[in-house]
């Protein structure tokens, strides 16, 4: 395969690193599809665009459409973050199809710089707690600044981090600046954070519909996850997510539960 081939492959691809060291086992699946859609260089010269019809467009009446979306705010508005977990197992197939859907998530350029590396070995998710909670205990402790230990008092969120290993998946998120050719070009992702951001989104409410809980961790700085997970350089951290069922005595803040309404939050032009 030629430079120019893989780019084009590249583009249309969602890659999910499981890690289970319990069993040696690193699986890569790499699931690459519609790649003859984009071909270029690796110097993003001479680009050909190829389109295809989109069929794939349902258009609904409007009261259908009221409907749909009345059902899916209803559906939505009931997610909550959660920190209390069971460790109930749960069917690794679940978070494959949710992890698919979060790959469909639109991206700078259609070059998808996410790379998400989920994790149920025990072992592991003990070294990402206590690295967490080092990190936790130093923020707690006098790196947060007061005005935002007080932002976080109605949380009450603290330096113990026990979801970290009662959860059965951790899914660590990367943000990869770039991608690297199989002869060591350099390729720049575009609007990475954006982009990582909008599948992260997609993510939590592809897991929320299956009926599963999440937290969405992110402990300051996080560059120990790519120590523990092995992760090369140019992938960077973007946030923990924590899945499971939530405890059968799980709590959540009251507050936390307080959203603005829409005038708050929408302007009509």
């Amino acid at each position: 395969m030629t430079s120019d081939e893989w780019c084009a492959a590249l583009f249309d691809r969602v890659t999910v690193m499981t890690i289970n060291t319990k069993l040696n086992v690193h699986i890569a699946i790499c699931i690459i599809f519609n790649s003859s859609l984009v071909i270029r260089n690796s110097s993003l010269k001479n680009m050909v665009t190829q389109f295809t019809p989109y069929t794939d467009y349902t258009e609904y009446a409007p009261d259908e459409m009221r409907t749909r979306a009345q059902a899916f705010y209803a559906e939505i508005r009931r997610r909550r973050t959660v920190r209390d977990f069971s460790d109930r197992p749960v069917p690794r197939d679940i978070i494959e199809t949710c992890l698919l859907a979060a790959g469909t998530a639109p991206s700078g350029a259609n070059l998808q710089p996410w790379q998400f590396v989920v994790v149920s070995d025990g072992a592991i998710k003990q070294q990402i707690r206590d690295a967490a909670e080092a990190e936790e205990r130093a923020f707690y402790n006098g790196r947060a600044p007061e005005d935002w230990l007080a932002a976080l008092a109605p949380l009450g969120t603290d330096e113990n981090k026990a979801f970290l290993t009662t959860a059965p998946y951790l899914i660590a998120i990367f943000a990869k600046a770039y991608d690297v050719l199989p002869d060591g070009t350099k390729v720049k992702n575009y609007y990475a954070a954006e982009s990582v951001g909008l599948a992260t989104g997609m993510l939590i409410t592809a897991l929320h519909q299956a009926g599963l809980a999440t937290l969405t961790h992110t402990p300051s700085p996080m560059g120990f996850l790519n120590t523990v997970l092995e992760r090369p350089k140019n992938e960077r951290a973007f946030i923990l997510l924590v899945v499971g069922y939530p405890a059968a005595d799980a709590a959540v803040p009251i507050h936390a539960m307080q959203k603005k309404p829409l005038e708050e939050i929408a302007i009509f032009l």
